[in-house]
């Protein structure tokens, strides 16, 4: 059997390298379609109309008016009378016309009547909520006695609020039937050879008569693996009118209804010994994603107490529904957990650098990961010679530091691989993947010009397309991990296959060459050589194409990794505004395959954490229901000057290169907000209870505990 694993560092060329994306120049210049830019000859464009109504029930709707406009093609009731609306701008009818303009006009002019009913927007007083799911519990040992005994204990109130998607390119697709069986969808989406299925299963055609095509995409982090109602209307609308059709939600639907991070929050109980050692652990957190409520967050977070309960209430409110948000459920548990160890150790007068040292091997197999992780994040930040006790500040400006630790999963996901090697030398590699902007096709083509010792020039990355081989759709970290070793064994069996062709010029056996540095030749004897493009060109005009898939032999990927966060802050007493001043990141991933792309992607994440840790959230008005900030003036993201010195470490080498790739889009993102709330409290020596960090719930805070 070819040997599949990773080569050894002294033989890597490009592994670990520090690659500049591939797609970089396209985008860049503006030369990268989207499927927002997607245009067809004869395109008609859709609009939805949408209820003002949180929660409503439909009596009356009339859209013999919209019909008779001019330019409308197509009108589509989605919910009929009798249909109850259960949150604010969910669709209930579409427009097709060939114009944007009369699209927008015909909405307008149909006519809906509601009978409007009672709703619930403000999931953070569970007292008030009308309905809720029992308690879920789980308990080991006995937490009860455990806090009784316990020689110290604390109990806070931790929460954070419910954020959107905010993808910059927006939720939709073009549509365009080829014949009346068979149909081509430009979609923004994470899952290319995922949805043919799906829209396939709602249109009434086979799978393989749908075809979807994401060149590029604009941002989804866990919004996008489905085509949604919007994608099927679009479809739907395409085969009524025999021309293509673009649907595409405006910015407001966008933060309103196109899925959302679930809030959470908390009341913490934590008792421990005077030494610092966690002993018992009871927390009641509750949280809403929409009418389907919130999952658990998995709590306490990272750390397992021996004696520990935990429950959690899901209360279902009249909101647009939540979707997997990078990383579900664990921003929200680490929050809640980092907040109220850290407040243990204030209790303590304890460095929390020492009481997290002091319970890390109840992390468990991670522990030795987290303990030099935080050895280097420490010295990163210089937190021996900057931390002080909680509070000890003076002056309007008050400084402090806070930490956090992480963990995800990111296992490679299943996909296929065809790669082709063709006698000019360039070399293909064709996956039904997407890359959602995180590198996934320099990644893929390191894989390739690393296993035949090429440059990257002469490889060709084919993805975006659900005509090539089946992928897995990008969610849970798993698609470097999946794509690269798909690409490793297809690469490795094309690789053997040529060593075949070529052997009999070299005067070798298959199992003496080598490929490497543009050449094949004898390992025992490298005068005995040809290069890459005299190689190739002896395939003649048939080339070689060999198939790879992940799972496959060899260990290339595996799952479970940690990470350390530390925030540096500076917050104004007097304004209560929230300054960064650095954000530490260490982290691990197994073997990294692009330095850049990886820390880059820690990068995102770190500034995607200050987002929801100093600003972002989505306002309801309790007395409409209707969302207050579903637009970019007043949904508020962090402006550049907001973000800080970011500082990235990857933990890579001995330990952790030879686990093979796992996923790091989500973990990296589950850190900031806890890190920054508990470098605020260390600063201004009270808890801001809830994110975001806004100035009025800071000025709140320091009233509520006095400003020292």
């Amino acid at each position: 059997m070819a040997d599949y694993s990773w080569p050894a560092p002294e033989n890597r060329d490009h592994l670990g390298s520090r690659l500049l994306r591939l797609d970089g120049p396209v985008k860049v210049t503006g030369a990268a379609e989207y499927s927002l830019d997607v245009k067809r000859r004869g395109m008609l464009y859709a609009r939805l109309l949408r209820c003002p109504h949180a929660h409503a029930r439909i009596t009356r709707i009339d859209v013999s008016a919209a019909e008779a406009m001019p330019g409308v093609k197509a009108v589509k009731v989605i919910q009929n009378v009798g249909a109850e609306i259960k949150w604010a701008l969910d669709e209930v009818a579409v427009v097709a016309a060939d114009s944007e303009e009369r699209a927008g006009d015909a909405l307008r002019g149909i006519e809906v009547d509601y009978e409007v009913l009672p709703h619930f927007v403000t999931e953070r007083e569970l007292d008030k909520a009308p309905e809720s799911t029992p308690a879920q519990e789980a308990v080991e040992g006995d937490p009860d006695a455990a806090m009784a005994a316990a020689q110290v204990r604390v109990k806070g109130d931790y929460g954070l609020a419910g954020i959107a998607h905010c993808c910059l390119e927006p939720h939709g697709s073009v549509s365009d039937w080829d014949d009346p069986e068979n149909l081509t969808v430009w979609m923004s989406t994470q899952s290319v050879s995922g949805i043919p299925g799906q829209i396939a299963e709602q249109v009434g055609v086979p799978a393989a008569n749908v075809r979807t095509i994401c060149q590029h995409m604009g941002g989804g982090f866990g919004s996008k693996f489905s085509p949604d109602r919007w994608g099927i209307l679009c479809a739907e609308l395409a085969r009524t009118t025999s021309r293509p059709v673009k649907l595409f939600l405006e910015r407001g639907p966008e933060v309103a209804v196109a899925g959302g991070r679930p809030s959470a929050y908390a009341t913490v109980e934590v008792g421990a010994a005077k030494d610092g050692t966690v002993t018992a652990w009871s927390s009641r957190s509750w949280g809403s994603g929409g009418p389907g409520g919130s999952g658990s967050p998995p709590l306490p977070y990272v750390f397992k107490f021996e004696n520990q309960r935990q429950q959690h209430v899901s209360v279902p409110a009249n909101i647009g529904p939540s979707r997997a948000w990078r990383a579900p459920n664990h921003p929200q548990a680490c929050l809640i957990t980092m907040s109220a160890l850290e407040d243990l150790a204030a209790e303590l007068r304890m460095d929390p650098v020492a009481l997290f040292l002091k319970n890390i091997d109840k992390t468990g197999p991670r522990a030795q990961t987290y303990r030099e992780e935080l050895q280097k994040g420490a010295e990163l930040i210089g937190w021996q010679q900057t931390w002080h006790p909680r509070g000890e500040g003076r002056g309007p400006i008050r400084s402090g530091l806070g930490l956090s630790l992480h963990t995800w999963g990111g296992r490679g996901h299943q996909s296929n691989c065809e790669l082709v090697v063709f006698p000019d030398g360039l070399v293909e590699a064709r996956l039904g993947s997407q890359d959602l902007g995180v590198g996934t096709r320099t990644v893929i083509a390191i894989v390739v010009a690393e296993t035949f010792g090429i440059g990257i020039d002469s490889v060709k990355v084919s993805i975006g397309d659900s005509r090539y081989p089946a992928s897995g759709a990008s969610g849970g970290s798993t698609t470097v991990g999946g794509v690269s070793a798909a690409t490793r064994r297809a690469a490795v069996d094309a690789r053997e296959q040529l060593f075949e062709r070529i052997a009999p010029h070299l005067e070798a056996t298959p199992d003496s060459l080598v490929a490497e540095d543009g050449k094949v030749f004898v390992k025992d004897d490298p005068t005995r050589s040809l290069t890459w493009a005299q190689a190739t060109s002896r395939l003649g005009v048939t080339p070689i194409t060999a198939a790879g898939k992940n799972p496959g032999p060899g260990k290339l990927t595996d799952s479970g990794v940690g990470g350390v966060q530390m925030a540096d802050v500076s917050v104004d007493t007097e304004t209560g505004i929230v300054k960064i001043n650095r954000l530490v990141a260490v982290q691990d991933c197994g073997l990294v395959i692009n330095v850049r792309t990886a820390e880059s992607q820690v990068y995102g994440a770190l500034i995607m954490g200050v987002c929801y840790a100093l600003t972002e959230e989505k306002i309801f008005d309790p007395t409409t229901g209707r969302p207050l900030n579903a637009d970019m003036e007043f949904y508020k993201l962090a402006g550049i000057s907001d973000i800080g010195e970011l500082i990235v470490h990857m933990m890579t080498g001995p330990g952790y290169d030879e686990r093979g790739v796992i996923g790091l889009g989500e973990p990296p993102v589950i850190s900031p907000g806890a890190a920054i709330s508990n470098a605020v409290a260390n600063a201004i020596g009270v808890r801001v209870p809830e994110l975001p960090l806004t100035p009025d719930r800071v000025l709140a805070a320091l009233e509520k505990g006095g400003r020292g």
